[in-house]
């Protein structure tokens, strides 16, 4: 087992879906195959527009060749472990690169850094997962109304590590990941509430607005952007509890089982549709969207 680094860009050619599968040519199959088990980083490279670096991680469970391209194989990921950085890691840093594995003995970059699938060193993917997990901004609701008012507001706990088990430990916790997942979904919305397009920022810096898993957690759903809306505690809790859900054009659907459904359509946007992300390429997956509809949403 060990670490490495996958190449992968949102305009690949290959059959990608980071949470699910990494497909790649038979050349790098000894790599891949030396990361089965163990923790890869993914890697858009610096050719796409707007390239993110360094952006997230996942385990990869097992490798199995394509079953229709010959000499292609397929990395199947561990369900439930891909995590998407809170700060993307650009691929240099002040110092030159942050993979610093790369380097030669000359200091310069060797033609490793052009393979799509390679080995990473540990000292490289803790560098690489401490920055793209570090809390910078300050995301988190207030948890009580009165801490606006007096300027108490509560300070975000760092956390801190005694060895590679505890930052291994750390990409599988839950904490880490809520906090990974809300901070990824609130910058995909801008930090407003996808149905009411509303954004608010209390006394304490922090954005008044949920990251929701579409099809949540303990249902099998994962952590991707994918999966998620921001929404409002209000809009969250009727989410959740089925009273509106998302047509797959986002359009927002309101249950029978509302009360007073002209309240609800005073407070939802006047489009009648949830605000999209910013990025098309973040719009909420029709299959969570459907899971919801089929299994949350009371008709």
């Amino acid at each position: 087992m060990g670490f490495g680094v996958f190449i992968h860009r949102s305009d690949s050619i290959y059959d990608d879906s980071p949470a699910e599968r990494y497909q790649f040519p038979k050349p790098y199959l000894g790599r891949a195959q030396s990361c089965v088990g163990d923790w890869i980083v993914y890697l858009e490279p610096r050719a796409v527009r707007r390239a993110r670096g360094y952006f997230a991680i996942a385990k990869v469970q097992r490798i199995i060749p394509d079953p229709s391209i010959a000499d292609m194989y397929i990395a199947i990921i561990e369900p439930g472990s891909f995590l998407e950085f809170s700060n993307p890691v650009s691929f240099n840093d002040a110092s030159g690169p942050v993979e610093q594995g790369l380097l030669n003995e000359q200091g310069r970059l060797s033609g490793r850094a052009q393979s799509a699938v390679r080995p990473l060193s540990a000292s490289d993917f803790y560098r690489i997962t401490d920055l793209g997990l570090a809390e910078r901004t300050p995301l988190l609701p207030r948890e009580d109304t009165f801490l606006e008012q007096t300027g108490f507001e509560e300070e975000q706990a760092e956390f801190t590590y005694e060895g590679p088990r505890d930052r291994i430990e750390l990409l599988t916790s839950r904490i880490a990941r809520d906090r990974a997942f809300r901070s990824v979904v609130l910058r995909a919305y801008g930090e407003r509430c996808a149905v009411t397009g509303l954004r608010f920022i209390n006394g304490g810096g922090r954005a008044e607005v949920d990251a929701a898993h579409i099809r949540p957690v303990e249902m099998d759903g994962p952590d991707i952007v994918t999966n998620g809306i921001a929404l409002s505690g209000t809009a969250h809790w009727m989410f959740d509890r089925g009273l509106i859900s998302l047509a797959d054009d986002l359009s927002i659907m309101i249950s029978r089982h509302v009360n007073n459904v002209d309240e609800v359509r005073s407070f939802i946007r006047t489009e009648g549709s949830a605000l999209p992300p910013q990025r098309d390429m973040d719009r909420p997956h029709p299959a969570f969207l459907k899971w919801h509809r089929d299994n949350c949403f009371k008709q």
